[in-house]
Protein backbone atom coordinates (compact mmCIF):
# COMPACT_ATOMS: atom_id res chain seq x y z
CA UNK A 1 0.00 0.00 0.00
CA UNK A 2 1.49 3.30 -1.09
CA UNK A 3 0.81 6.22 1.26
CA UNK A 4 1.54 9.91 1.06
CA UNK A 5 2.19 11.85 4.26
CA UNK A 6 1.83 15.60 3.82
CA UNK A 7 3.39 17.52 6.71
CA UNK A 8 2.72 21.26 6.93
CA UNK A 9 5.13 22.60 9.53
CA UNK A 10 6.20 26.02 10.71
CA UNK A 11 9.03 26.27 8.18
CA UNK A 12 8.51 23.67 5.51
CA UNK A 13 5.97 21.51 3.73
CA UNK A 14 7.14 17.93 3.33
CA UNK A 15 5.58 15.13 1.28
CA UNK A 16 6.85 11.65 2.13
CA UNK A 17 5.71 8.82 -0.15
CA UNK A 18 6.17 5.35 1.33
CA UNK A 19 5.31 1.76 0.59
CA UNK A 20 3.72 0.63 3.84
CA UNK A 21 2.97 -3.00 4.65
CA UNK A 22 1.33 -4.38 7.74
CA UNK A 23 3.85 -5.90 10.09
CA UNK A 24 6.77 -4.36 8.21
CA UNK A 25 8.71 -1.12 8.16
CA UNK A 26 7.50 1.76 5.97
CA UNK A 27 9.84 1.99 2.98
CA UNK A 28 10.42 5.55 1.71
CA UNK A 29 9.85 5.95 -2.04
CA UNK A 30 10.31 9.70 -2.44
CA UNK A 31 10.61 12.86 -0.38
CA UNK A 32 9.66 16.35 -1.57
CA UNK A 33 10.14 19.54 0.44
CA UNK A 34 9.35 23.21 0.00
CA UNK A 35 10.28 26.12 2.26
CA UNK A 36 7.14 27.95 3.35
CA UNK A 37 8.07 29.81 6.57
CA UNK A 38 4.41 29.89 7.55
CA UNK A 39 5.19 31.13 11.06
CA UNK A 40 6.91 34.18 9.59
CA UNK A 41 3.88 35.01 7.45
CA UNK A 42 1.73 36.15 10.38
CA UNK A 43 0.58 39.63 11.26
CA UNK A 44 0.56 41.32 14.67
CA UNK A 45 -2.74 39.64 15.59
CA UNK A 46 -1.38 36.16 14.96
CA UNK A 47 -3.26 35.79 11.66
CA UNK A 48 -1.70 34.06 8.67
CA UNK A 49 -1.37 36.74 6.02
CA UNK A 50 -3.13 36.59 2.65
CA UNK A 51 0.22 36.01 0.97
CA UNK A 52 1.07 33.24 3.43
CA UNK A 53 -2.30 31.53 2.88
CA UNK A 54 -1.93 31.72 -0.90
CA UNK A 55 1.54 30.19 -0.76
CA UNK A 56 0.23 27.43 1.49
CA UNK A 57 -2.68 26.67 -0.86
CA UNK A 58 -0.42 26.57 -3.93
CA UNK A 59 2.08 24.28 -2.21
CA UNK A 60 -0.57 21.88 -0.88
CA UNK A 61 -2.16 21.68 -4.34
CA UNK A 62 1.21 20.95 -5.94
CA UNK A 63 2.13 18.28 -3.41
CA UNK A 64 -1.30 16.63 -3.60
CA UNK A 65 -0.75 16.36 -7.35
CA UNK A 66 2.66 14.76 -6.77
CA UNK A 67 1.06 12.23 -4.40
CA UNK A 68 -1.54 11.37 -7.05
CA UNK A 69 1.13 11.03 -9.74
CA UNK A 70 3.06 8.76 -7.37
CA UNK A 71 -0.03 6.51 -7.22
CA UNK A 72 -0.63 6.94 -3.50
CA UNK A 73 -3.79 5.14 -2.47
CA UNK A 74 -4.21 7.52 0.43
CA UNK A 75 -2.97 10.96 1.42
CA UNK A 76 -2.52 11.71 5.10
CA UNK A 77 -2.32 15.52 5.37
CA UNK A 78 -1.62 17.19 8.70
CA UNK A 79 -0.38 20.47 10.15
CA UNK A 80 1.41 21.34 13.37
CA UNK A 81 2.15 24.41 15.48
CA UNK A 82 1.89 27.27 12.94
CA UNK A 83 -1.67 26.44 11.89
CA UNK A 84 -2.53 25.22 15.36
CA UNK A 85 -1.81 28.64 16.84
CA UNK A 86 -2.92 30.97 14.04
CA UNK A 87 -5.96 33.00 15.07
CA UNK A 88 -7.49 32.55 11.59
CA UNK A 89 -6.66 28.85 11.38
CA UNK A 90 -10.25 27.76 10.62
CA UNK A 91 -10.51 30.26 7.80
CA UNK A 92 -7.23 29.20 6.21
CA UNK A 93 -8.03 25.49 6.57
CA UNK A 94 -11.40 26.08 4.89
CA UNK A 95 -9.68 27.81 1.96
CA UNK A 96 -7.18 24.94 1.62
CA UNK A 97 -10.03 22.41 1.58
CA UNK A 98 -12.13 24.41 -0.89
CA UNK A 99 -9.31 25.19 -3.32
CA UNK A 100 -7.26 21.98 -3.19
CA UNK A 101 -9.64 19.27 -1.98
CA UNK A 102 -7.17 18.47 0.81
CA UNK A 103 -8.48 18.52 4.36
CA UNK A 104 -5.56 19.29 6.65
CA UNK A 105 -5.91 17.83 10.12
CA UNK A 106 -4.28 19.96 12.82
CA UNK A 107 -2.41 17.88 15.39
CA UNK A 108 -2.23 18.99 18.99
CA UNK A 109 1.22 19.24 20.54
CA UNK A 110 0.44 16.24 22.73
CA UNK A 111 -0.56 14.09 19.75
CA UNK A 112 2.68 15.14 18.03
CA UNK A 113 4.60 13.93 21.06
CA UNK A 114 2.73 10.64 21.33
CA UNK A 115 2.95 9.72 17.66
CA UNK A 116 6.66 10.54 17.60
CA UNK A 117 7.15 8.36 20.67
CA UNK A 118 5.42 5.46 18.88
CA UNK A 119 7.92 5.76 16.01
CA UNK A 120 10.86 5.83 18.42
CA UNK A 121 9.59 2.79 20.28
CA UNK A 122 9.17 0.80 17.08
CA UNK A 123 12.64 1.80 15.90
CA UNK A 124 14.46 0.72 19.07
CA UNK A 125 12.14 -2.10 20.12
CA UNK A 126 11.11 -3.42 23.52
CA UNK A 127 14.67 -4.25 24.58
CA UNK A 128 15.36 -0.51 24.89
CA UNK A 129 13.33 -0.42 28.10
CA UNK A 130 11.95 2.92 29.25
CA UNK A 131 12.55 5.62 26.62
CA UNK A 132 12.75 9.38 27.08
CA UNK A 133 12.38 11.30 23.81
CA UNK A 134 12.96 14.94 22.88
CA UNK A 135 11.77 16.50 19.64
CA UNK A 136 12.51 20.12 18.67
CA UNK A 137 10.25 21.65 16.04
CA UNK A 138 9.88 25.14 14.69
CA UNK A 139 7.14 26.12 17.10
CA UNK A 140 7.32 23.67 19.98
CA UNK A 141 9.41 21.21 21.96
CA UNK A 142 7.84 17.80 22.60
CA UNK A 143 9.04 15.61 25.48
CA UNK A 144 7.89 12.08 26.28
CA UNK A 145 8.76 9.30 28.71
CA UNK A 146 7.37 5.79 28.73
CA UNK A 147 7.95 2.07 28.93
CA UNK A 148 5.27 1.05 26.41
CA UNK A 149 4.15 2.25 22.97
CA UNK A 150 2.08 4.95 24.65
CA UNK A 151 4.15 7.34 26.76
CA UNK A 152 3.36 7.70 30.44
CA UNK A 153 4.05 11.43 30.15
CA UNK A 154 3.77 13.62 27.05
CA UNK A 155 4.52 17.33 27.19
CA UNK A 156 4.39 20.03 24.54
CA UNK A 157 6.16 23.30 25.30
CA UNK A 158 6.23 26.50 23.25
CA UNK A 159 10.02 26.31 22.95
CA UNK A 160 10.46 25.68 19.25
CA UNK A 161 13.62 26.79 17.46
CA UNK A 162 11.83 29.11 15.04
CA UNK A 163 9.72 30.71 17.74
CA UNK A 164 12.71 31.43 19.99
CA UNK A 165 14.72 32.80 17.08
CA UNK A 166 11.96 35.31 16.30
CA UNK A 167 11.43 36.28 19.94
CA UNK A 168 14.99 36.23 21.27
CA UNK A 169 17.66 36.10 18.57
CA UNK A 170 16.72 38.65 15.95
CA UNK A 171 20.26 39.94 15.43
CA UNK A 172 22.54 38.06 13.05
CA UNK A 173 24.77 36.84 14.63
CA UNK A 174 22.76 36.91 17.87
CA UNK A 175 25.41 38.26 20.22
CA UNK A 176 27.06 36.66 23.25
CA UNK A 177 24.95 38.46 25.87
CA UNK A 178 21.66 37.61 24.18
CA UNK A 179 22.64 33.94 23.97
CA UNK A 180 23.48 33.95 27.69
CA UNK A 181 20.15 35.53 28.61
CA UNK A 182 18.20 32.99 26.54
CA UNK A 183 20.21 30.16 28.08
CA UNK A 184 19.25 31.30 31.60
CA UNK A 185 15.61 31.77 30.63
CA UNK A 186 15.42 28.25 29.16
CA UNK A 187 16.87 26.78 32.34
CA UNK A 188 14.11 28.43 34.37
CA UNK A 189 11.36 27.39 31.93
CA UNK A 190 12.38 23.73 31.96
CA UNK A 191 12.56 23.17 35.73
CA UNK A 192 8.94 22.13 36.25
CA UNK A 193 8.33 20.27 32.96
CA UNK A 194 11.44 18.12 33.26
CA UNK A 195 10.58 17.27 36.86
CA UNK A 196 7.13 16.13 35.72
CA UNK A 197 8.66 14.14 32.89
CA UNK A 198 11.06 12.26 35.16
CA UNK A 199 8.33 11.47 37.66
CA UNK A 200 7.11 8.89 35.13
CA UNK A 201 10.29 6.87 35.71
CA UNK A 202 14.04 6.83 35.12
CA UNK A 203 14.76 6.25 31.41
CA UNK A 204 16.95 3.43 30.14
CA UNK A 205 17.46 5.21 26.82
CA UNK A 206 17.44 8.93 25.97
CA UNK A 207 16.62 9.82 22.36
CA UNK A 208 16.46 12.91 20.18
CA UNK A 209 14.32 13.16 17.04
CA UNK A 210 13.76 15.90 14.42
CA UNK A 211 15.86 17.63 11.81
CA UNK A 212 17.32 19.94 14.47
CA UNK A 213 18.81 17.07 16.47
CA UNK A 214 20.08 15.35 13.33
CA UNK A 215 21.84 18.55 12.22
CA UNK A 216 23.37 19.11 15.65
CA UNK A 217 24.63 15.53 15.76
CA UNK A 218 26.15 15.86 12.28
CA UNK A 219 27.92 19.08 13.26
CA UNK A 220 29.43 17.39 16.31
CA UNK A 221 30.82 14.46 14.35
CA UNK A 222 27.98 12.01 13.65
CA UNK A 223 27.92 10.15 10.35
CA UNK A 224 26.31 11.91 7.36
CA UNK A 225 22.90 10.86 6.06
CA UNK A 226 24.62 9.13 3.13
CA UNK A 227 25.94 6.52 5.58
CA UNK A 228 22.40 5.15 5.95
CA UNK A 229 19.63 5.11 8.53
CA UNK A 230 21.00 2.28 10.64
CA UNK A 231 24.35 3.86 11.49
CA UNK A 232 24.39 4.80 15.16
CA UNK A 233 24.43 8.56 15.72
CA UNK A 234 24.68 10.38 19.04
CA UNK A 235 24.77 13.91 20.41
CA UNK A 236 26.80 14.63 23.54
CA UNK A 237 26.34 17.54 25.93
CA UNK A 238 30.05 18.43 25.75
CA UNK A 239 30.03 18.44 21.96
CA UNK A 240 26.89 20.58 21.97
CA UNK A 241 28.43 23.20 24.26
CA UNK A 242 31.45 23.51 21.99
CA UNK A 243 29.23 23.75 18.93
CA UNK A 244 27.13 26.56 20.42
CA UNK A 245 30.25 28.60 21.16
CA UNK A 246 31.18 28.21 17.49
CA UNK A 247 27.89 28.73 15.63
CA UNK A 248 26.61 31.56 17.82
CA UNK A 249 29.39 33.77 16.43
CA UNK A 250 28.45 33.00 12.82
CA UNK A 251 25.88 34.63 10.57
CA UNK A 252 22.97 32.55 9.27
CA UNK A 253 24.53 32.66 5.79
CA UNK A 254 27.77 31.20 7.16
CA UNK A 255 25.93 28.53 9.11
CA UNK A 256 24.13 27.50 5.90
CA UNK A 257 27.53 26.56 4.46
CA UNK A 258 28.11 23.97 7.19
CA UNK A 259 27.64 20.35 6.23
CA UNK A 260 24.26 19.02 7.30
CA UNK A 261 22.62 22.46 7.66
CA UNK A 262 20.03 23.53 5.11
CA UNK A 263 19.56 27.19 4.26
CA UNK A 264 16.00 27.20 5.60
CA UNK A 265 17.23 25.86 8.98
CA UNK A 266 20.39 27.92 9.40
CA UNK A 267 18.61 30.91 10.95
CA UNK A 268 17.15 28.89 13.81
CA UNK A 269 20.10 26.57 14.41
CA UNK A 270 21.46 28.52 17.39
CA UNK A 271 18.08 28.59 19.16
CA UNK A 272 17.59 24.89 18.45
CA UNK A 273 21.01 24.11 19.88
CA UNK A 274 20.26 26.12 23.01
CA UNK A 275 16.96 24.27 23.53
CA UNK A 276 18.73 20.94 23.08
CA UNK A 277 21.47 21.94 25.52
CA UNK A 278 19.03 23.24 28.15
CA UNK A 279 16.85 20.12 27.88
CA UNK A 280 19.81 17.78 28.29
CA UNK A 281 21.12 19.83 31.20
CA UNK A 282 17.74 19.87 32.95
CA UNK A 283 17.36 16.11 32.51
CA UNK A 284 21.03 15.37 33.44
CA UNK A 285 21.66 13.68 30.08
CA UNK A 286 25.21 13.35 28.79
CA UNK A 287 24.26 11.61 25.53
CA UNK A 288 21.25 11.36 23.23
CA UNK A 289 20.76 8.63 20.66
CA UNK A 290 19.52 10.13 17.38
CA UNK A 291 16.51 8.30 15.95
CA UNK A 292 15.85 8.62 12.21
CA UNK A 293 12.12 8.06 12.67
CA UNK A 294 9.82 10.72 14.07
CA UNK A 295 6.31 12.13 13.63
CA UNK A 296 5.66 11.15 10.00
CA UNK A 297 6.68 7.54 10.64
CA UNK A 298 4.53 7.51 13.78
CA UNK A 299 1.51 8.55 11.72
CA UNK A 300 2.14 5.78 9.21
CA UNK A 301 2.59 3.17 11.92
CA UNK A 302 -0.61 4.23 13.67
CA UNK A 303 -2.40 4.05 10.32
CA UNK A 304 -1.18 0.52 9.71
CA UNK A 305 -2.15 -0.52 13.23
CA UNK A 306 -5.64 0.93 12.73
CA UNK A 307 -6.17 -0.90 9.44
CA UNK A 308 -4.80 -4.17 10.79
CA UNK A 309 -7.18 -4.02 13.73
CA UNK A 310 -10.17 -3.56 11.49
CA UNK A 311 -10.53 0.21 11.83
CA UNK A 312 -12.23 2.21 9.08
CA UNK A 313 -10.12 3.24 6.13
CA UNK A 314 -10.44 6.99 5.92
CA UNK A 315 -8.58 10.12 4.97
CA UNK A 316 -8.59 11.14 8.61
CA UNK A 317 -5.35 10.94 10.52
CA UNK A 318 -4.47 7.74 12.38
CA UNK A 319 -5.56 8.12 15.98
CA UNK A 320 -8.41 10.46 15.10
CA UNK A 321 -11.77 8.95 16.03
CA UNK A 322 -14.01 8.52 12.99
CA UNK A 323 -17.65 7.54 12.61
CA UNK A 324 -19.09 4.77 10.43
CA UNK A 325 -18.81 6.90 7.30
CA UNK A 326 -15.16 7.69 7.97
CA UNK A 327 -15.67 11.30 9.04
CA UNK A 328 -13.73 12.67 12.03
CA UNK A 329 -15.74 12.90 15.24
CA UNK A 330 -15.51 16.36 16.84
CA UNK A 331 -13.51 16.13 20.04
CA UNK A 332 -12.48 12.57 19.25
CA UNK A 333 -8.87 11.53 19.37
CA UNK A 334 -6.21 9.57 21.11
CA UNK A 335 -6.74 9.16 24.81
CA UNK A 336 -4.47 7.95 27.56
CA UNK A 337 -2.21 9.06 30.39
CA UNK A 338 -0.98 12.43 29.15
CA UNK A 339 0.48 15.47 30.76
CA UNK A 340 0.50 18.69 28.75
CA UNK A 341 2.55 21.71 29.66
CA UNK A 342 2.63 24.95 27.68
CA UNK A 343 4.80 27.90 28.52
Amino acid sequence: MRLGVLDVGSNTVHLLVVDAHRGGHPMPMSSTKATLRLSENMDGQGRITVQGAERLIATVAEFASIAETSRCVELMPFATSALREATNSDEVLARVRAETGVELQVLSGVDEARLTFLAVRRWYGWSAGRILNLDIGGGSLEMTNGGDEEPDAALSLQLGAGRLTREWLREDPPGKRRVAVLRDWLDAELVTPTKQLLEAGKPDLAVGTSKTFRSLARLTGAAPSSAGLRVRRTLTSSGLRQLIAFISRMTAADRAELEGVSSDRSQQLVAGALVAEASMRALSLDTLEICPWALREGLILRKLDTDMNGGPRARALPGVVVDASGKPVPGGGISGPIETVSS
